[in-house]
């Protein structure tokens, strides 16, 4: 299976921390998964004018074209005036309507305050449904006192990552049997 941890801002370092850890949980408990790590802040995107994302070229065509070829996407984003970051956004729109269709997505939000802890549910999980995904229904959330110094120091913040990549594995293999069965009583 290949699985992308996508870190989705171009600034900060709490989403990235978080994002890190991720990508070595998934590294250490399923070694047989194939896993890409992609920092938004290592990437010059370009704005999505519309066209095909084969069209561009570049990095804005290699992280679209990742995203694409994933089975199961791990999205980490922090909250910026309430809402999901324009990096972020932008990557969506870099994409097809249905772009993350056989797709497995989850959610992990990184936020300075508990008040933005339903931000993923009302922008960030309506662009995953129209986008087709299978999304995770528990996403993990993070706050500034999860972190120190670039580290987090939470037990029960890393459980909940260890646990969002559980569930997202577990999903995105489920579905795979799933499709794989339906595709089998084709019979050709």
């Amino acid at each position: 299976m290949n699985i992308v941890v996508l870190s989705g801002s171009t600034v900060g370092s709490k989403t990235r921390t978080a994002m890190d850890h991720t990508f070595q949980v998934i590294k250490e408990n399923y070694p047989d998964e194939d896993v890409t790590l992609v920092d938004l802040a290592d990437y010059e995107l370009v704005f999505s004018d519309g066209r095909d994302y084969r069209e561009y070229t570049g990095d804005t065509k290699e992280v679209a074209e990742i995203l694409m070829e994933a089975d199961a996407i791990i999205i980490g984003t922090p909250i910026f005036q309430a809402s999901i970051p324009g990096s972020l956004k932008n990557v969506f729109d870099l994409l097809p309507q249905d772009g993350f269709r056989d797709k497995v997505a989850s959610i992990l939000v990184t936020a300075g305050s508990t008040r933005h802890y339903l931000i993923a549910e009302t922008q960030l999980k309506p662009i995953l449904n129209y986008m087709k995904a299978q999304v995770v229904q528990a996403f993990a959330f993070m706050d500034e006192r999860d972190f120190y110094r670039k580290t987090i120091v939470n037990d029960d913040a890393l459980f909940r990552i260890e646990r969002l990549v559980e569930d997202t594995i577990v999903l995105a293999r489920t579905y795979q049997d799933i499709r794989s069965a339906k595709e089998a009583e084709y019979g050709f």
